[in-house]
């Protein structure tokens, strides 16, 4: 991850913690290009057409200030399943059952290093206070499912980029 793209990083994952501190739990997406740009949405976790429809759009602006990198963070609960799959779901008000733990996921993609994973693990005080760890880059294989937070936004700027320019047939 370039230095660009991990000062995004650090800026989303900053916003969505004070979120998070105020108990809201929104996505937020910041797309750089001539200028940045940082949009959330409430309701993006409620169903996988909510989350596709504010990537979708996250993508259209991106398109608008020739975005070259965008960072996508989102709340949620992880479960650990053996031997090496993750299961997430929205957070709520309810308690964690065993073996839950909330965490932001991320997703980054810049033009020029690619696409990015990772987590900013959390845990909550008596108080309900959070306390958040550093955030966390996977350097193992990932293989996220479709319906993971940013897929819709990664493949809206992969297309772009396999798109065949106009007239540039062969001679």
């Amino acid at each position: 991850m370039n230095a660009e793209t991990a000062d995004l990083l650090f800026d989303v994952v900053r916003r969505l913690e004070k979120s998070i501190v105020a108990r809201d739990c929104p996505a937020i997406v910041a797309v750089d290009g001539a200028r940045k740009l940082v949009l959330s949405d409430y309701d993006y976790l409620r169903d996988r057409g909510t989350a596709v429809a504010f990537e979708n759009r996250a993508a259209a602006r991106g398109k608008e200030i020739e975005a070259i990198r965008w960072v996508l963070a989102v709340p949620q609960v992880w479960f650990f399943e053996p031997p090496s799959t993750v299961s997430v779901r929205a957070v709520s008000n309810h308690p964690l059952r065993e073996g839950e733990q909330e965490a932001i996921t991320w997703m980054s993609f810049d033009r020029e290093d690619g696409v990015d994973y990772g987590r900013v693990a959390y845990a909550r005080h008596p108080s309900g206070e959070p306390v958040f760890e550093e955030p966390e880059i996977f350097d193992v294989g990932i293989n996220p499912r479709p319906e993971a937070p940013g897929d819709a936004l990664l493949q809206a700027f992969v297309q772009d980029e396999t798109e065949p320019t106009p007239g540039g047939g062969g001679s």
